[in-house]
């Protein structure tokens, strides 16, 4: 049983102050039109307004199958199409440029069948465009839906393509799906920066696309030429099922908003030996392990915390094969998202750790480490971006991490404050 379980009236106000501090910049009411879904996503503001930054130039397209206008055209063939502009080039992410790939499975470039642009791979042999890449391109855009998370890799090659390319950067930007006026989570060590966090940001960072690159270049976090088209009549209080944009899964595990809104947190089950649910019919939603017989116990020692916004219930799930406990049946826990404005999935999965440690000492395990320019690192402490937080689960002095991760939020939401687009 987790020793955080009856936790003190004192430090539920101070949780509680600190969470009206981060949601400061909040827009508590949204404007009729912007009720109405009529959000404009950068692809089609460029198309209307901006064709003036492209037209006559050889374009290079980093995207994937999220990149696409409201009515389902993919923006490759937006551009392939458009008037003026020689599409020349095509980058890829994780998942391919169809998004179709499993995660951490290499990619490899080739033709895009459609148009025929020369597709090139940012998930394989490379992490960022090698010159010879770059060569047939004068300027290059980007259009991805990413998840508002720290944890993904999307953003970050980005963010490594517009170090390394010497090329201008248009960003075509879209909705933070789980609203950009919230943050949450410790701010990242740059000692354990990866593809899954490459820049001091914090876990739930609050921001668009464009924004987040308008922050790192200009706090000098990253040298690059760097132009954003923002999203017209967007708020920073919307959820993305308010904007009108039609919805397709960012990546193949992420398949609600719900599992969106859960995924800062319980990513974390990623660095263990535990399961996040991947092989199941909700990842993100479901937790479990073979070992977890006592499963019906620790959903109820979860329930006692009265996590804001959750309820958890016990579940069982066949595995699919190749993923954790592939061909298994195993017991879960499943999280339920009851009230989405209150929801803290950082602390949720925090303290989701910490409830499977507690229960089982000796069958929880941290998945083993990883090397990157920093040496051996574990899993999880690439996923969290500190060492921090397998201390406070070993520990139980998890009621103090998760004070200095609501410290560095509220931190990193003024840091941002002057690199926003939207209200």
């Amino acid at each position: 049983m987790s020793p955080t379980r009856n936790r003190p009236t004192a430090r539920l106000v101070a949780r509680s102050i600190a969470l009206l501090a981060v949601t400061a910049m909040s827009v508590t009411s949204l404007p009729a039109q912007s009720r109405a879904g009529n959000v404009i996503p950068g692809i089609e503001v460029l198309l209307t307004d901006s064709m003036h930054l492209i037209r006559g130039k050889r374009v290079g397209l980093l995207t994937n199958h999220s990149g696409r206008d409201r009515k389902g055209t993919s923006t490759i063939d937006l551009l392939f199409n458009a008037p003026g502009v020689k599409l020349t080039a095509l980058y890829g992410p994780e998942h391919g440029i169809r998004g179709e790939a499993k995660a951490g499975e290499k990619i490899s470039s080739g033709v895009d069948a459609k148009t025929g642009v020369k597709v090139h791979s940012l998930y394989g042999a490379v992490e960022s465009p090698t010159a010879d890449m770059l060569k047939d391109i004068d300027v290059l855009l980007y259009d991805i839906q990413d998840v508002g998370a720290r944890v993904y890799t999307y953003q970050w090659t980005l963010a490594l393509t517009a170090a390394s390319a010497g090329k201008p950067i248009i960003i075509l930007d879209r909705p933070n799906p789980i609203r950009a006026d919230r943050f949450e989570g410790n701010i990242l060590d740059l000692r354990f920066r990866s593809l899954v966090g490459q820049h001091a940001v914090a876990l739930r960072y609050g921001l668009t696309p464009g924004e987040l690159m308008r922050f790192l270049v200009g706090t000098k976090a990253l040298n690059a030429s760097v132009t954003v088209i923002p999203m017209k009549n967007y708020t920073r209080a919307m959820w993305f099922d308010q904007t009108g944009i039609p919805r397709v899964n960012p990546s193949p595990n992420l398949r609600t908003l719900d599992a969106e809104l859960l995924y800062p947190g319980t990513v974390f089950f990623e660095g263990t030996n535990a399961t996040e649910g991947r092989g199941t019919d909700a990842p993100f939603q479901l937790i479990g392990a073979d070992y977890l017989t006592d499963n019906v116990a620790v959903a109820a020692s979860l329930n006692a915390l009265k996590l804001p916004g959750v309820r958890f219930d016990t579940a069982t799930r066949t595995i699919e094969p190749g993923y954790k406990f592939g061909g298994k049946t195993i017991p879960m826990i499943k999280v339920s998202v009851t009230d989405r404005n209150t929801v803290r999935p950082v602390e949720l999965g925090i303290r989701m750790l910490r409830a499977f440690y507690a229960a089982h000492p000796k069958q929880f395990a941290w998945r083993e480490p990883t090397v990157n320019a920093a040496g051996r690192i574990k899993g999880i402490d690439r996923l969290a971006g500190t060492d921090e937080l397998t201390k406070a689960v070993e520990a139980g002095t998890v009621d103090a991490l998760v004070k200095q991760w609501d410290a560095d939020a509220v931190k990193f939401a003024t840091q941002v404050r002057p690199y926003l687009l939207y209200r």
